[in-house]
Order: C-alpha cells, then sequence, then structure tokens
C-alpha cells in the first residue's frame, strides 16, 4: 500500500458537512464527514468547513484583535481526537477517547504579549476572545490584517492508514500480542501492562501579514511495562516505541522488539550492582541518552531563556563552546519522529537548525517574538501543548552527528566509569543548566569492557560543563526510537533526541560512597 499525505485519505462524501457529534470510543470517525472533498483531497476549504470560519470571519476577528493598537495577530485553530487503550493483566483496563476543539488569538505589541482562546467557534465568542487579546495593546493606530494566502507546506510524516480510520478492534490485538510474548520471554516475569496511545491533529494558522497555513499530524506511541521477581526480590522497567506512524509501523518485529526489550531491560536488574559514588568518566549510549543532550543543554539555546539572558548560552553566539568534533542540531524534518513538524504552532516551516557547528554555537531555536528581537528568521520553533497555549521556543528532534571515534575505542579508553544506556526522571535548573538525571539501565566498565549491569544509580552535572567535557564522539549516532514528552512553562510537546555513543570525560555519580 503507497503512503498518503495528510491531504488525500479521506474519501467520502460529505463535504461542507457541519461538526458531527463525537462517537463512542468504538465508534466511526467524525472527521471524515466534514473534511472530505469530492477527489479526497483536503483543501483550504475543507478547513474552513472544520472550524466552520471562511476567509471574512477571520478578517473580522483579526481587525477586532489589533484594533487597540496591535503590533501582529494570529489564530491558531485546533481539532484533535486522541485516543489510549490500556492492557493489564490480559484484560483491557481503560479505553479513553478525548475531543478537543478550539481557537487560540494572540495579540502582540512590542515584546508583550496578550491571549486568549475559546472553545466555542461562534462569531460572537471568537469576537469576546479577541477583544480580550486585544487588551494588551493601547493606541489608536490599528494595524489592518492583509489578504490571506495559503503556503504550502512539505510532509514529512507521510502513513498509509490514518488514525481516523482505526478502530479499537485492530488496536487491540497489538497489546495482547506484547503482552503475550512478554509473558512467554522470562518465567520470572509476572506482570505486564501495555498501553497505546494514537490522536490526529488537524490545525490552522493564519496571521495579520496574510500567512495562512494548514497540517495534518498524527501520533502514537506503545509503551510496555514489565513486572518480574526472583527470590523473593521484584524489579520492574519499561520500554516504548511511537512516532508520527500509522498502525502499519507496529510490524510483528517492532512488537517483538518491544517486549524483548522490556523483559531484559527488567530482569537485567537482578544482576544489577550499586556502584561507588564519585566522579568519574560516563560513557553516553548512542540514542536514548540524548535526553542529557535535550534538557542539561538544548533548553539552554532555547531563544526565550538567552532573551532574558537567563541561559549561561546567553552571549555565547560564534564562541567555542564544545571540542570541534560536537555537532549538535535541532531538525524537525526528519521523516516520521515523535518530535518532527511539517510547520511550527506559528504557521513557520519546520527547519533543520544547527545549533553547534565544529564546536562553535551558532543559533539558538526561535520563535516570532524572539526572531524579531534577534532580527533572524523564525526557525520553526514557535511550539504550544493546545489552542489553550500560547507559542514558546521550543526544540524539536535534537540531537549530536557522528564524531570521529568508534563506540569500541570509547569504551576501550575508560578504565573505571559508567555505560549510561537510559534515562528517566532528570530535573533541569535552566539558567546555570544543572541537572540530576536517575539511571534506568546502565552498566559499569571496568578496565576497557562493559561489565555488570548498575541500578540505583543518579547522575549530577551541569549542561553547559558537560557539553565542554565532551572528549570522544562515536561514529554511531542514533535517534531515540520512543521519543519523549518535554515539559517547559506548564506546557507540554512531543519531543525526540539522540546521540552518537559519547563519552565525557567527568560526572558526578550519586551511588554508594
Amino acid at each position: 500500500m503507497s503512503k498518503m499525505s495528510r491531504r488525500k485519505f479521506l474519501k467520502t462524501g460529505a463535504k461542507g458537512a457541519a461538526l458531527v457529534s463525537i462517537p463512542a470510543f468504538f465508534g466511526a470517525n467524525p472527521v471524515a464527514a466534514i473534511l472530505s472533498s469530492a477527489g479526497g483531497e483536503l483543501t483550504l476549504n475543507d478547513y474552513y468547513n472544520l472550524f466552520k470560519v471562511d476567509e471574512t470571519i477571520i478578517h473580522k476577528i483579526m481587525s477586532i484583535a489589533l484594533e487597540r493598537g496591535g503590533d501582529y495577530c494570529d489564530l491558531f485553530f485546533q481539532h484533535r481526537i486522541s485516543n489510549t487503550i490500556n492492557l493489564e493483566d490480559n484484560l483491557v483496563s481503560r479505553a479513553n477517547t478525548n475531543v478537543d476543539l478550539g481557537v487560540g488569538i494572540r495579540v502582540i505589541k512590542g515584546d508583550q504579549t496578550g491571549y486568549s482562546y475559546t472553545e466555542d467557534l461562534s462569531l460572537k465568542s471568537m469576537s469576546l476572545a479577541a477583544k480580550t487579546a486585544a487588551n494588551i495593546a493601547s493606541g489608536t493606530k490599528a494595524v489592518a490584517p492583509v489578504e490571506l494566502k495559503l503556503h504550502e507546506t512539505p510532509d514529512y510524516y507521510l502513513i498509509e492508514s490514518p488514525w481516523e480510520e482505526v478502530n479499537a478492534d485492530k488496536k487491540v490485538p497489538l497489546l495482547q500480542t506484547v503482552n503475550d510474548r512478554m509473558m512467554e520471554l522470562d518465567n520470572r516475569v509476572t506482570k505486564v501492562q501495555v498501553s497505546f496511545a494514537d490522536s490526529n491533529t488537524h490545525m490552522m494558522v493564519a496571521n495579520s501579514d496574510g500567512r495562512i497555513v494548514f497540517d495534518y499530524q498524527p501520533m502514537t506511541r506503545m509503551f510496555a511495562f514489565c513486572s518480574a521477581e526472583q527470590n523473593g526480590r521484584r524489579e520492574e522497567n519499561f520500554y516504548r516505541l511511537g512516532g508520527r506512524y500509522g498502525i502499519e509501523h507496529y510490524s510483528d518485529d517492532n512488537l517483538n522488539r518491544i517486549a524483548k526489550t522490556a523483559v531484559d531491560r527488567t530482569v537485567t536488574l537482578f544482576d544489577a550492582v550499586k556502584p561507588e559514588g564519585g566522579e568519574m568518566e560516563v560513557v553516553l549510549a548512542a540514542g536514548e541518552a540524548g535526553i542529557i543532550l535535550h534538557e542539561a543543554i538544548g533548553h539552554g539555546m532555547e531563544a526565550d531563556f538567552n532573551r532574558k539572558g537567563e541561559s549561561l548560552f546567553a552571549d555565547k553566539i560564534g564562541k567555542k563552546i564544545a571540542e570541534d568534533f560536537v555537532t549538535i542540531v535541532d531538525d524537525g524534518t526528519l521523516p516520521n519522529m515523535r518530535g518532527t513538524i511539517n510547520i511550527d504552532d506559528e504557521g513557520n516551516d519546520s527547519h533543520n537548525t544547527v545549533l553547534v557547528e565544529n564546536g562553535i554555537l551558532k543559533s539558538y531555536l526561535h520563535d516570532h517574538i524572539s526572531s524579531k528581537h534577534y532580527h533572524v528568521k523564525p526557525t520553526g520553533n514557535g511550539r504550544r501543548q493546545s489552542f489553550r497555549h500560547v507559542p514558546i521556543p521550543r526544540m524539536t528532534n535534537t540531537y549530536m552527528l557522528k564524531g570521529p571515534h568508534t563506540k569500541e575505542e570509547i569504551i576501550g579508553s575508560v578504565k573505571k566509569g559508567l555505560y549510561a544506556e537510559a534515562f528517566t526522571n532528570g530535573e533541569v535548573n535552566i539558567g546555570p543548566g544543572d541537572f540530576t538525571f536517575y539511571l534506568k539501565s546502565g552498566y559499569l566498565i571496568e578496565d576497557g569492557k562493559i561489565t555488570r549491569p548498575v541500578k540505583d544509580v543518579n547522575i549530577i552535572g551541569n549542561g553547559p560543563q558537560v557539553l565542554k567535557d565532551f572528549v570522544m564522539v562515536g561514529d554511531d549516532p542514533q535517534i531515540g526510537e520512543g521519543g519523549g514528552t518535554c515539559g517547559k512553562n506548564g506546557q507540554r510537546a512531543p519531543v525526540t533526541d539522540g546521540m552518537p555513543t559519547t563519552k565525557v570525560s567527568k560526572i558526578t555519580v550519586g551511588g554508594v560512597s
């Protein structure tokens, strides 16, 4: 089956229909009845029909929003259907569907932002929200919105089966397969929990500069949790897989890998030891360990922290902050990754932004406000949790490019240290960059070899300092295939991170004293 763009999957004949009632979890697809056109191609008119607006209404709302002297206005329309299923003890313990619909209206005056939203897309309600957002500005000169022109966007998440067309009867067997395989893999496994989530989001952004764009965004994730017992001792671990995929991504091979990785990571802990604490060399594994890159370093490169002088990178553009072989990018254009976006939530095109090139800080991650402040183009990183939230600079897929070393020589260079495979429960103080992470999966390195697994380990460090202490970078870059959800300013956004095998010359390890 060929993959489809977001514009070519709805085939029914209800063009122009009003918003239908929300079905039960096991019911039919409501969006197909709204957005379908005669040829099956989604158009701007289909999005107008979904949100019950047209260009005249949008102009009227923008004019109200700008009537008190605002410099700029944008409207963010969003319709999202999210489904979750949880399988526990061989039973579906929970199944939910959530539908979100609304518009956020933003007015900018200088460095100030007025924001309001409404779940009621009537002209009256949107007009009231526009007046509320307009209150940030005061003046007599009103800026009039210009004629809207559709901006065509690429599609970085082609899928075969849109989630609107996939009912629960096709999802539950996937969870059952993972459940059964985990129970069969090791007789020490006593409890399995498998959860599945999918969503589809239709969004439309229009601004007073005359730009209007729309996008369809699929998302899915499977999470497998494993509990095992041996000699009265219990261990737990998990594995996850996801991204902007359709159900075809859950192939038999991928289901096997989810089950096996979750079980292997769990039963390995029965042989785990608690290492000695103190400062030591740490090798960050390729892939999932990239969360350190995201949390401890990436946030400090988001432009709002630098514009306010809160980040240690605020005065470092053009300066050397790492070794020559360190290059870090934030790339929202990687096909099907969890952090990938065709456009950001301000309507700007997604980009591959080089943050650090050959050790030199080249750019921050910008939204509309910060790009105006720094007199640069937006990097496509203006993101928000939903129409209820104002956009802010956020990462997408943040990772480090390959270096000159091999994994074998990196591990072989360590006399006594730690091999960190996967982290969880991290905390970061964005300003100074101080962080603490709990190591969920890792091993000792002794005399240049990976030996015993470890548990109950925290690593403590400082992001900018760790960046300086990247002394070897491998030629094996990987992207963490499970992705994550990043929290910032009370908002959550899907992201992905990754890196090659990387040696840090020193990090404080919290273990046995």
